[in-house]
C-alpha cells in the first residue's frame, strides 16, 4: 500500500458517560462510508462494544486496560494492522477510547503506530456539559486533555437548566480555548455532527463504496444537524508549492479540514501529492502520479466561504512555471514527517 492509500484513524475521547458511543454510532450512520471501529474498555470484559449499533463494516475490541496503558502499543497496533489490511477498502478507522484514556498519550500512540498503512485523522473529544466541571474539568488549570483535540463536541447541553446553557457553554469553550486556542468547538445532541467534520462521506444515498470530495460541496442539511459549509477549487495546473504551504499553514478562517490532491513541479519533472489538514494538523503524502486534475477542498461549520473561495483561487493562481526551491524544502518537510 502507497503512503497515500493509509487509513485516517480518529480517537473519539471523553470521560465515561460524556456520550462518545451516540457520537460513534451517528458517525457510522454515513452513508456510503466504510468505516473500521476500534472499541476499548477498562475492565475483562470489552462491555462497550455491545453498545454499538449502526454499519461496522470491521471491528476490533480492546480489553484489560485503556489504550494510553497497553504494553507497547500492542493491542492497538494489532487492530489497526487488522483493519488497515488494503482488502477491507476501509475509508477511516475510529477508536472510541475508554473514558479512562488520556488523549495526548492516545494521540501519541496513532501518530508513532508501527503499522504501516495509517496517518492519524483527528482527536474529537467528547465534552458532558452537565457534569464537565464536576468530573473532568475541576481544577484551576485547564486539563491537558484539550491540548490534544482537534475537534470538540459538547454534549448534553439541553439537559442543562434554560438560564444556564449559555453561560455553562460560553464558560466551557473559554477553559478549552485556554489550553488549545485554535480547536474547533461544536455543540450536538446526541452526538449528531456532520460527518463532514471528521471523515468523507460519499452521498446521501447508499454506496458505491468511494468518498469523492465533491461530495462535500453539498448544501442541503444532513441528518438534522448543523450542516458543514465547504469550498473548493479545481486544479489544471501544477501549484507552487510555497502558495500551497501558505494555505496548508494558514487557513481560511472558519476552516477545520482541507484536503485535495495536487501537481507539483519538480526539478525532475511533476509530482503529485495528497494533503490534508486536520484542526492544526497538516499530512502530505506522495502520489503514485501526478493527478490529471486535482483540487482542493475547504470545510467547516463557520467558513467564511467568500475568504475560503479567494485563498483556493490564490494557490490555483500562483506562479508554478518553474521549480520552487525553498517551496519545495518546506513541502519535503511535511513529507517526512508525514512518513
Amino acid at each position: 500500500m502507497s503512503p497515500s492509500e493509509r487509513v485516517p484513524v480518529i480517537a473519539v475521547t471523553g470521560f465515561l458517560g460524556a456520550g462518545k458511543t451516540s457520537l460513534l454510532n451517528h458517525l457510522l450512520r454515513a452513508p456510503g462510508a466504510r468505516i473500521g471501529v476500534v472499541v476499548n474498555d477498562f475492565g475483562a470484559l470489552n462491555v462497550d462494544a455491545a453498545l454499538v449499533s449502526g454499519q461496522i463494516d470491521e471491528a476490533a475490541g480492546i480489553s484489560g486496560g485503556c489504550l494510553c496503558c497497553l504494553p507497547d502499543a500492542g493491542g492497538l497496533d494489532d487492530a489497526l494492522e487488522k483493519l488497515s489490511h488494503p482488502r477491507l477498502r476501509l475509508d477511516a478507522i475510529v477508536v472510541e477510547a475508554s473514558g479512562a484514556a488520556d488523549p495526548p498519550a492516545l494521540a501519541r500512540l496513532i501518530r508513532f503506530s508501527g503499522v504501516e498503512r495509517v496517518r492519524p485523522g483527528g482527536v474529537v473529544e467528547v465534552i458532558d456539559a452537565v457534569e464537565h466541571f464536576r468530573t473532568v474539568d475541576a481544577w484551576p488549570e485547564p486539563p491537558l486533555r484539550y491540548a490534544a483535540a482537534t475537534l470538540v463536541v459538547i454534549g448534553k447541553v439541553d439537559l442543562l437548566p434554560p438560564g444556564e446553557r449559555a453561560t455553562t457553554l460560553s464558560r466551557i469553550t473559554q477553559r478549552v480555548h485556554a489550553r488549545n486556542p485554535h480547536v474547533e468547538v461544536v455543540v450536538a445532541e446526541a452526538g449528531r455532527i456532520d460527518p463532514a467534520l471528521v471523515f468523507d462521506v460519499a452521498q446521501r444515498d447508499e454506496p458505491p463504496d468511494e468518498l469523492p470530495l465533491a461530495a462535500l460541496m453539498r448544501d442541503e442539511p444532513h441528518g438534522g444537524h448543523e450542516h458543514a459549509r465547504a469550498a473548493t477549487v479545481v486544479l489544471d495546473a501544477p501549484v507552487a508549492p510555497g502558495a500551497l504551504l501558505d494555505l496548508l499553514e494558514t487557513p481560511p478562517r472558519g476552516c477545520y479540514r482541507l484536503k485535495g490532491r495536487v501537481r507539483i513541479r519538480g526539478p525532475r519533472g511533476e509530482r503529485g501529492y495528497l494533503v490534508n489538514v486536520v484542526g492544526r494538523m497538516i499530512h502530505v503524502t506522495p502520489l503514485p502520479d501526478p493527478p490529471p486534475t486535482g483540487e482542493l477542498v475547504a470545510i467547516g461549520l463557520r467558513l467564511d466561504a467568500v475568504a475560503a473561495d479567494r485563498a483556493l483561487r490564490t494557490v490555483a493562481a500562483a506562479p508554478a512555471d518553474r521549480p520552487d526551491a525553498a517551496g519545495l524544502r518546506r513541502l519535503d518537510r511535511y513529507r517526512r514527517l508525514s512518513a
